[in-house]
């Protein structure tokens, strides 16, 4: 394309090094794109041979099936970059017709913990809720990932100005925030489609505390939350007025443990992998902590895990559809 080799795709690559949960079968095609314009050719690639595309973004988010994925998944870890548009007031104020605002075009594939840094750089306030939430920028819209701490701003809709998105037609439609539907842990009027790049703008009003309040937020995260393991962070989405975890461990779950994949002792919304864990072994757990809340607080738990490949269980897969 465009004069350069073409993009790489690989046949049965493991999938589990490719999510923060570190389980799941192979891929049955598999590629990096670094460039927009490989992911536009993997796309090609995939629909010349007939064959499902599966979008495999930070990770930290979905739970890929033991027995694995056919077709070709793009993984984006490696479609990374970013470009500062205006870095103060001063740079952008009223003098050059600027509002003062911080404005990042960020690459998909980029990590969350590399938009922190920018935004610690400037010390500017979203840096506080970036520390919290692993994963990658385009996965970030797409989970309207956010917090459950007060901060402000706590979700990405409240950074997102607008996001480009690889339809499968081969176009690429730019989005803008008012023409999507945000809501609690989803964004949604833009699909089908491919995020490729994003548009994130705060204002650039510095605060001094941001550094030492990041640090302190670390430093509580660290104690009551297993960072140390394998996770895909928070699972289960906080009722209205209540909190996930809390459900959970009045519930006794505290530990409950199938094969290798436990409800973990430090935080209750959190499963993790002792090592070994399968797939199958952490959807159990999963549905397990649902069934057992359901019958003690007589309340219905959604998952904010994203499932991939082959479910024998369609009724719990179509429910976890948002």
């Amino acid at each position: 394309m465009n004069g350069t080799a073409p993009l790489a795709i690989a046949r049965d690559v493991k999938l589990s090094a490719y999510t923060t949960w570190q389980v799941g079968g192979s891929a049955e095609f598999f590629c990096l794109p670094r460039t927009v314009d490989e992911v536009v050719q993997a796309q090609k690639w995939a629909q010349a041979q007939l064959c499902p595309v599966h979008v495999l973004s930070g990770g930290s988010n979905v739970l890929i099936a033991d027995e694995g994925l056919p077709g070709l998944t793009i993984c984006l870890k490696h479609l990374t970059g970013v470009e500062v548009a205006a870095e103060s007031a001063e740079l952008t104020g009223a003098a050059k017709g600027g509002d003062g605002r911080l404005r990042l075009t960020v690459l998909a594939g980029t990590g969350k913990s590399e938009l922190l840094k920018i935004f610690l750089k400037h010390k500017l306030a979203p840096a506080l809720f970036l520390a919290g939430i692993p994963g990658d920028t385009g996965g970030g819209v797409v989970m309207n990932a956010g917090v459950a701490e007060s901060f402000t701003p706590r979700e990405f809709t409240e950074i997102t100005e607008w996001f480009e998105v690889l339809k499968p037609d081969g176009t690429i439609r730019r989005y803008a925030h008012a023409d999507v539907r945000w809501s609690y842990r989803h964004s949604d009027g833009w699909q089908p489609g491919i995020i490729t790049r994003v548009g994130l703008a705060w204002p650039s009003e510095p605060d001094p505390e941001v550094l030492t309040r990041v640090r302190d937020a670390n430093k509580i995260r660290l104690q009551k939350q297993p960072l140390d393991m394998p996770s895909c962070g928070s699972v289960f989405v906080n009722p209205p007025g209540l909190k996930a975890a809390q459900l959970i461990d009045q519930s006794g779950l505290k530990g409950f443990q199938i094969g290798q994949a436990q409800v973990s002792l430090k935080h209750a919304n959190f499963i993790v992998n002792l090592g070994g864990a399968r797939a199958r072994d952490i959807w159990s757990v999963i549905q397990n902590v649902r069934r057992v809340v359901k019958e003690k607080q007589r309340v219905e738990l959604r998952t904010e895990v994203v499932l991939m490949g082959a479910w024998s269980d369609l009724r719990e897969v179509k429910r976890d559809e948002h």
